[in-house]
């Protein structure tokens, strides 16, 4: 790199190598599926956009109504940060057309933009849902495929992140196999498959070729925060729905703790060494809080004694990833998380997003950081973990 990071002036800042966006969201275009599933075979219960009664429009995922309040997920860019758009034709093209989302990162510093999806939720959750076996892996397909199609081919800078169906795991397995070689370069699973289908608990033994392909693939399985109802409350209904998506918003990064905690405890990151997990839109304030008291709680339980050959902590900064955007405080701490295991992203065009002002969010979360540090959450992880040319 020719510019200096060691501080944030903007103007010692490099129009390249500024930092690499590993929660970036796609908003897929009513006809991702209606143009590549058979209507003959599935009609109605095909993904698609739905005017209601009432004039606005809602996805409809295999007969059902998503959960997403709106067409779009993209407060961000909407004149009212709360309000989603109801109709398609509000939804602003940066949302949903590379090259309109290549404005966007040139304006906000992002020189690569990992993708989650929306319609099928941030986790593959929507899709999870899909009783239908068939119907479910022609719905991961044809996402998979629009995102290399669509997005990737109109720049590099796009990092795609395939879906796999949530069961049977020979099915996901497949598709994993098929999506990196075609150049997916992550995946994305949902954290509680029992509450989605009557399937075993990600705990059995049944997923372990799950984890085996992304390890041997040298992929990372990526976990959303707050693509699973189970471990969330609810918003209380009285509240409007402005407080409510605050308070839903606020809640979600929470939604990783147990994820984690699962996961070091489980013995999955024990029996598959290599994997790699991203714990996303997590934020990283209790992320210390965590891996102090697991720690402690693993000596009062003695679970060294009980075949635990690493402590939790050990585990995490083996395996795992957090996610940072609006942190400021966790960044003074960050020694207790591991600057290794610390990844940044804009969440562009979340309502949480740091758009329009993410170049000052950045300035502000990384003051007081050393240049060796901001190299590694903001550029140096995500292109080891990606395997993104430097």
């Amino acid at each position: 790199m020719t510019a200096r990071l060691d501080t944030m002036d903007e103007r010692e800042m490099p129009t390249k190598n500024f930092f690499i966006g590993v929660d970036e969201h796609v908003q897929e275009r009513p006809e991702v599926w209606t143009k590549r599933l058979s209507h003959a075979n599935w009609g109605d219960r095909i993904p698609h956009v739905k005017k209601n009664s009432n004039g606005v429009e809602r996805w409809v995922v295999d007969g059902r109504e998503t959960l997403l309040d709106g067409v779009a997920d993209c407060g961000a860019v909407m004149p009212d940060r709360t309000k989603n758009p109801q109709r398609w034709s509000e939804v602003p093209a940066a949302v949903y057309d590379a090259k309109e989302r290549l404005k966007v990162m040139d304006g906000a510093g992002i020189d690569y933009a990992v993708l989650y999806p929306t319609v099928a939720g941030s986790g593959g959750q929507n899709f999870g849902r899909i009783e239908d076996p068939e119907l479910e892996l022609a719905c991961v397909q044809a996402y998979n495929d629009w995102l290399l199609e669509e997005w990737v081919s109109v720049s590099d800078r796009f990092i795609p992140q395939c879906l796999a169906p949530l069961f049977p795991v020979d099915a996901a397995v497949k598709e994993i196999r098929r999506s990196v070689a075609n150049g997916h370069k992550g995946v994305i699973y949902p954290s509680v498959p029992m509450e989605l289908r009557d399937v075993p608990h990600i705990n059995e033994s049944v997923y372990d070729p799950l984890w085996a392909a992304c390890q041997e693939l040298g992929v990372p399985i990526c976990f959303h925060a707050g693509a699973s109802s189970a471990i969330q409350i609810p918003a209380y209904e009285g509240y409007s729905p402005t407080i409510a998506a605050a308070f839903q918003a606020i809640a979600r990064p929470a939604s990783s703790v147990s994820v984690l905690v699962n996961l070091l405890i489980s013995k999955i990151l024990m029996r598959f060494p290599e994997l790699k997990v991203v714990l996303a839109e997590s934020g990283l304030g209790w992320g210390a809080y965590l891996l102090e008291y697991t720690d402690y709680q693993a000596k009062g339980d003695q679970l060294p004694q009980n075949g635990y050959d690493l402590m939790p902590s050990e585990m995490f900064r083996r395996n795992c990833y957090v996610v940072g955007w609006y942190d400021q405080a966790s960044l003074r701490v960050r020694k207790y998380i591991g600057s290794e295991n610390i990844l940044w992203s804009s969440q562009f065009p979340l309502a949480t997003s740091t758009w329009p002002n993410t170049k000052e969010a950045l300035t502000r979360s990384f003051d007081g950081v050393d240049v060796n540090d901001r190299q590694k959450i903001l550029w140096e992880n995500a292109a080891k973990l990606y395997k993104i040319e430097l």
